[in-house]
């Protein structure tokens, strides 16, 4: 089966979205649910795959009161034209309580998110599925886990992409419990122990929701290349050994993969719309002073082109825990750059973000620090603003914001694993080579070590600074190209399309 001949439906899962394309449903621009990197992705694939005319559709929980403009008139007549017209639109919400009125995508408690994983999958598998009757789908990430383990059983060719490493596991009774007619799929999933029969297995025997996934799953992908076979060689502690063989098993069978995720096109300074002042490698000081000077003033921070300003565009939530590491330490890197007024704004949806609200009214920070929702335009202009961006996490193998930052000239200060060292290696200003400031520990002293360098950098003459962002701008572009990502999830999508499934 072919993508462009046969038009096969794509099922695109995913529990968070940026952005959506404006024609694929009467409520795109208000069906936005951004926790972090996922969200990012996610919608740049799907907007790519879309514009190619390929016929995706989307499954996505109805997080009615994240969604912009909710309540108003407009948005509740369109909400109940998508949730009785199904077949007119390509987004499909999967409705439950459990998501309705959350304020954030997840929380600190792994009970929660459970509950609110298994009420989108149970939608998904007793909805959405028959509703759309997918010849592929998409999963993405743990939130998802289960679903390949229901393909498999209907024959249906599944995709599993890991983002991240986050993972959690729960009885087989209790997600029956849910909803969910696991005895139908019971043996396409992965349990903490090898299963000798259902009964035995349903109240004693955890289901493991990443591994699922990983095993369940006809084809398996990460977000770089380089993470995968670093999993598989166990150079990660973090990594379960459970993950780390069923990911072996896919290789040797020859269905696991890399593939660098990188922006879509909407995604460069010279062109972005959502920028105060556009820029592209040659005009980068100017263009950066005026949209940081623009930032400032919208968030009511000091407004001076020349203070240093780190950006966080990611998860503030403690499952990610590069989070909690830097709001134990935020005081601390603000006092060490005061003579400075050192700034860093966050633009990013977690449970965290109280916790550095408190800190910035405690120790009055509000005009060097600023928390913000994330919103795409903001997001942008805060890329484009910055100086680094700042995403020390351990459990993401490769994040699009550091490769996003780097076509903004802002350059990524990040954790040295999982294809970090790949994308970003350690600038080297003499030998006009490196783009990013790496720190290997996971503690606060490698941080701020790397935080050191980069504000070495920072407080280099003009000439040398526009010499070297120069160059990584220009370099950046002509290898992070989201069209070659998208092509590499076409082929994989027709590769799978044209294995024979059976039912299992």
């Amino acid at each position: 089966m072919s993508i462009d001949d046969e038009k096969p439906r794509i099922l695109f899962v995913t529990p968070e979205v940026s952005y959506l394309p404006e024609k694929m449903s009467a409520m795109s621009n208000s069906l936005r649910a951004r926790a972090g990197e996922l969200g990012d992705v996610s919608a740049a694939l799907i907007c790519a795959i879309y514009e190619k005319g390929v016929d995706v559709h989307v499954a996505l929980p109805d997080y009615r009161t994240l969604f912009n403009n909710h309540n108003s008139p407009l948005f509740q007549k369109q909400s109940s034209t998508i949730r009785t017209r199904h077949s007119e639109t390509k987004v499909h919400l999967a409705e439950d309580r459990e998501f309705f009125y959350k304020k954030e995508i997840y929380s600190d408690s792994d009970k929660e998110n459970i509950r609110v994983s298994l009420a989108f999958q149970r939608e998904v598998i007793n909805t959405i599925v028959p509703r759309v009757q997918p010849d592929l789908i998409h999963c993405n990430d743990w939130m998802t886990g289960l679903i390949p383990a229901m393909a498999r059983r209907l024959g249906t060719p599944c995709l599993f992409t890991i983002h991240n490493i986050y993972n959690v596991k729960i009885l087989l009774s209790s997600i029956e419990d849910r909803g969910i007619d696991a005895a139908l799929f019971w043996q396409n999933l992965f349990f903490e122990r090898h299963p000798l029969n259902y009964e035995e297995t349903r109240n004693s025997n955890p289901v493991d929701f990443l591994a699922s996934g990983i095993f369940a799953a006809h084809f398996v992908n990460t977000t770089c290349p380089e993470f995968l076979e670093e999993m598989i060689q166990g150079e990660h502690s973090f990594v379960d050994p459970s993950i780390q063989r069923e990911l072996l098993n896919k290789v040797a069978q020859g269905c696991a993969s890399g593939v660098l995720n990188c922006p879509d096109a909407s995604h460069l300074p010279e062109t972005d719309i959502a920028l105060f002042k556009n820029y592209d490698e040659k005009t980068h000081a100017s263009g950066k002073k005026a949209n940081k000077i623009f930032l400032q003033e919208r968030l009511g921070m000091i407004k001076d082109p020349l203070i240093p300003l780190l950006f966080w565009p990611s998860c503030l939530d403690r499952l990610y825990n590069g989070s909690y590491f830097l709001s134990t330490m935020l005081y601390a890197i603000l006092s060490r750059y005061r003579h400075q007024n050192l700034e860093i704004v966050f633009t990013a949806r977690g449970t965290l973000g109280k916790l550095i609200k408190d800190i910035i009214r405690d120790f009055n920070l509000k005009d060097r620090v600023a928390v913000c929702k994330p919103d795409d335009s903001l997001l942008r202009v805060a890329y484009a603003a910055s100086d680094f961006v700042l995403m020390p996490f351990a459990v993401e193998p490769v994040s699009s914001g550091k490769i996003t930052g780097l076509l903004y000239g802002s350059l990524p200060i990040v954790h040295n694993h999982g294809g970090s060292h790949h994308t970003i290696t350690q600038l080297d200003m003499v030998h006009l080579r490196g783009n990013g400031f790496l720190f290997n520990q996971f503690n606060d002293d490698s941080l701020i070590k790397a935080i050191d360098k980069a504000m070495v950098f920072y407080n280099q003459s003009s000439d040398i600074k526009t010499r070297q962002i120069f160059r990584i701008m220009k370099q950046s572009r002509e290898r992070f190209d989201h069209s070659l990502t998208a092509s590499h999830y076409l082929s994989l999508y027709e590769k799978m399309l044209k294995r024979p499934f059976v039912k299992q």
